[in-house]
């Protein structure tokens, strides 16, 4: 028995001091855990759940627009998107303009990130400033980025017609192109400027000076040693820069340019809608919904095949 100088110490209980961390709950009524998550099960239920598997089962069903008939069809809408030359070409932009405004995220941020320890006055109002769209509704966003760029009354693209650049997005595909990827970049920088900063922040400074006494500038530091070292936080970002582009642009697409001109941001999240509540095309839809979702599995685990094998996560 152990003794101590107010006497001998109890003896632990069994199971006490083997091991730490969470204990485990026990609750006298064995329904009350059901109970509690009943509310959230409910809302998964409601809201993801039976609309997704309803969506799986329309995707097989051919549907007149009022949804008074139904035929069983198999696989034929998937035949029908697959072989169509507009879907495919919708399969292209979403994949450009996913990647493109990856990239312009990523990249922004890390260096916005990168800059905030290099302000010494007026950090909290930078801060402040970059952290601004992230309370903009994606709509306010979109139609903000689409006034700038109008090519009648926005300042931005008076500027550029002044420079002899023939701007116009109503028109011209590329230009929409870049007004909606410019939009969707900005609205989504300071989701990853955040996650940047606080990865930054983690990195030990003891590494920063060694690196700063052996001679390295501030930007070979960053890129030789603290980069490397938020490589899980990089990674983690592009996976939810892909997620973003895919099913979160929706709202920046329809308040700046519908689609068009031409089809030439036509998004596949933005055709589902369109094929579905505008063309009252319900098995298509439904159809590009699953597809959607099978697109968004298979580059995900790719990256996580490709990308993370050159992640260290032991640093």
């Amino acid at each position: 028995m152990a003794l101590s100088r107010d006497g001998p110490l109890p003896r632990p209980r069994a199971g006490e001091g083997k091991a730490t961390g969470l204990k485990r709950a026990h609750f006298r009524h064995s329904r009350l855990p059901l109970l509690l998550l009943l509310p959230q099960l409910l809302v998964l239920a409601l809201f993801f759940f039976i609309p997704a598997l309803r969506a799986l089962a329309q995707a097989f069903l051919l549907a007149d627009p009022f949804g008074n008939r139904m035929q069983f069809v198999w696989f034929d809408n998937f035949r029908a998107l697959l072989a169509s030359p507009e879907y495919q070409s919708s399969v292209w932009v979403t994949l450009w303009f996913t990647l493109a405004q990856n990239a312009l995220t990523i990249t922004v941020a890390g260096l916005l990130a990168f800059a905030t320890d290099r302000v010494i006055r007026t950090r909290g109002l930078y801060r402040t400033v970059i952290l601004l769209p992230y309370a903009v509704a994606p709509v306010i966003a979109g139609i903000l980025w689409a006034f700038l760029f109008n090519p009648a009354v926005g300042p931005i693209a008076h500027a550029l017609q002044g420079l002899g650049i023939a701007w116009d997005p109503n028109r011209n595909g590329n230009d929409a192109f870049i007004l909606v990827t410019l939009a969707a970049t900005w609205k989504h920088i300071c989701y990853d400027y955040i996650f940047l900063v606080a990865a930054l922040l983690a990195v030990p400074p003891s590494l920063l000076e060694a690196a700063a006494v052996d001679g390295a500038g501030p930007t070979r530091r960053f890129f030789m040693v603290a980069l490397p070292m938020i490589g899980p936080t990089v990674f983690f970002l592009l996976v939810m820069n892909f997620v973003y582009g895919f099913f979160e642009t929706f709202a920046i697409i329809d308040a700046v340019t519908h689609g068009g001109p031409a089809g030439a941001t036509m998004i596949l999240v933005y055709k589902v809608y369109q094929d579905g509540f505008v063309h009252i095309d319900l098995g298509s839809s439904a159809a590009q919904s699953v597809l959607l979702m099978a697109f968004a599995i298979i580059l995900t685990l790719l990256q996580v095949r490709y990308v993370e094998r050159n992640v260290n996560y032991d640093v």
